[in-house]
């Protein structure tokens, strides 16, 4: 072989062509490697005149031409087709090189493959990617798990082709086996909150105001200026003041209201679930999007249920906006609060020592998320590497207070007028369960003890008790 190449690439769908160009914009030797193998001659034909290519149609010539020790990018959908591609890759590389898989893979699957790898020698990498197509070329967020051995290999050229914010790359060692996919996992379940937050905002002004897509639109492109900067919010701005071309109507009305959803979502609750971490706004947006492909149910209720609620009646329009835009900001933090909250408890059972200011800075750029005030949360895990709570970070604290009222006052309009807005109002529940000194659940777990003894704590002593319910009612150490 005359030319090794850096790193390899295989899987020439749309993410792996551009994560291939990228690297070789940036001086990087790329091997390129597609099942099919008219696809990589496309590729070529395309692109090949970006950088330096090494091209193979057998997966064993793609292998042979990777500089040692080789570092083997899987970019395929998650699933059994990733499995096939690692344990053909295995077979072909020896100890000391490296596999990264840059798809959405689930945690588990990660560490899963990442312990057998280990046992033959080979550094296995789940390493998540976010930004699209576009940032897959352009610059992503990247958050690579595994050996802190193979970072030293991997480390400048993922640092090198990712997002810059302020000359510091989005992108390091999230920490082992699959600390980096479980990061782009909440990354996701993040998101999946930030957009319905945002369809919530929409839905208020429409109905509130009885506004425009376009005119909402350009309300979102003012609020782009200032705290709610964010890729999200821009890319709303866009969409709102679409109009399509067809019929002449908004875009935003010719699109089914019916949200899709990949998984990533679904993961991040049942892991919330799995560690305790109440992330009420992630769930209440993957729910919201189950709710709106629910047809059957929709239709009988559509059918069925009444509202028993007044015409909206707004007096103070600008008011009315301010409003909206505080409480979404809250509901804002409080998302970004309780997903880092989730990457915290994960770290401890899985023993990844997740470092949370480092994955806020490298979300600051390239990714879906990417939004102005992660320079904040960056700040404050600077200021408390502990932090316990985001929320109680000063900064935050005063920020969410600000708006405490216009928060109430949207949720409350929001209920008696029939506008649902589950997101931000379990994030307003969250608020205030998460500040009350006493919760209800001292009522719980009385209940608890009542119909199965599983006794209940004290205020007064230390210890576990049971009260004989069924008997003298007297009480008993537990």
């Amino acid at each position: 072989m005359s030319q090794l190449a850096d790193v390899g690439v295989t899987g020439l769908a749309v993410m792996g062509l551009n994560l291939a160009r990228n690297l070789a914009r940036h001086g990087h030797k790329v091997a390129v490697h597609n099942r099919t193998y008219t696809r990589t001659e496309k590729f070529l034909a395309d692109h090949g005149e970006e950088g330096t290519f090494v091209a193979s149609e057998s997966l064993e010539d793609f292998v042979a031409s990777l500089e040692r020790p080789r570092v083997a990018i899987v970019m395929v959908k998650a699933g059994m087709g990733t499995d096939a591609v690692i344990d053909a890759l295995a077979e072909l590389m020896e100890p000391g090189d490296i596999i990264v898989d840059t798809g959405n893979a689930h945690f588990p699957d990660t560490i899963r493959r990442e312990h057998a790898l280990r046992e033959r020698g080979i550094h296995f990498v789940g390493c998540g990617v976010s930004g699209g197509e576009e940032g897959a070329l352009n610059g992503p967020s990247i958050m690579p798990g595994g050996t802190v051995e193979s970072y030293e290999r991997l480390g400048p050229m993922l640092e090198s082709i990712s997002a810059h914010v302020d000359g510091v790359p989005c992108c390091t060692h999230v920490g082992p086996d699959g600390a980096g996919h479980f990061v782009k996992m909440v990354h996701n379940g993040i998101e999946y909150a930030d957009m319905q937050l945002i369809a919530e905002a929409y839905d208020l002004l429409r109905k509130g105001l009885g506004a425009t897509p376009a005119e909402i639109g350009e309300i979102f492109a003012e609020w782009n200026t200032g705290d709610l900067e964010s890729y999200l919010i821009e890319i709303t701005a866009d969409v709102l003041a679409h109009t399509d071309p067809e019929t002449g109507q908004a875009f935003v009305d010719i699109v089914q209201d019916q949200a899709e959803q990949k998984g990533t979502g679904r993961w991040t609750v049942q892991n919330g679930l799995d560690l305790g971490v109440p992330i009420t706004g992630i769930a209440e947006a993957t729910f919201a999007r189950s709710l709106s492909g629910s047809l059957p149910q929709r239709e009988a209720g559509r059918r069925a249920l009444p509202a028993k609620t007044a015409a909206w009646e707004v007096t103070d329009r600008e008011g009315f906006i301010d409003d909206v835009r505080r409480a979404l900001y809250a509901s804002k933090v409080v998302a970004y609060s309780q997903g880092f909250d989730q990457i915290a408890a994960a770290s401890v059972e899985y023993d990844w020592n997740i470092d949370r200011g480092a994955m806020a800075r490298i979300w600051r750029g390239g990714c879906i998320i990417r939004a102005r005030f992660l320079d904040r949360i960056t700040e404050a895990y600077e200021r408390e590497p502990d932090l316990a709570l985001l929320l109680a970070d000063p900064y935050f604290t005063d920020a969410v207070s600000d708006g405490l009222e216009a928060w109430r006052r949207v949720v409350a309009g929001a209920a008696q007028n029939g506008v649902p807005t589950p997101a931000f109002s379990s994030s307003l529940a969250y608020y205030d369960g998460v500040r009350s000194e006493r919760l209800p659940a001292a009522l719980i777990q009385a209940q608890r003890d009542f119909f199965g003894a599983h006794t209940y704590r004290r205020t007064d002593r230390e210890g576990s008790f049971h009260t004989l319910w069924s008997g003298d009612r007297s009480e008993i150490a537990g």
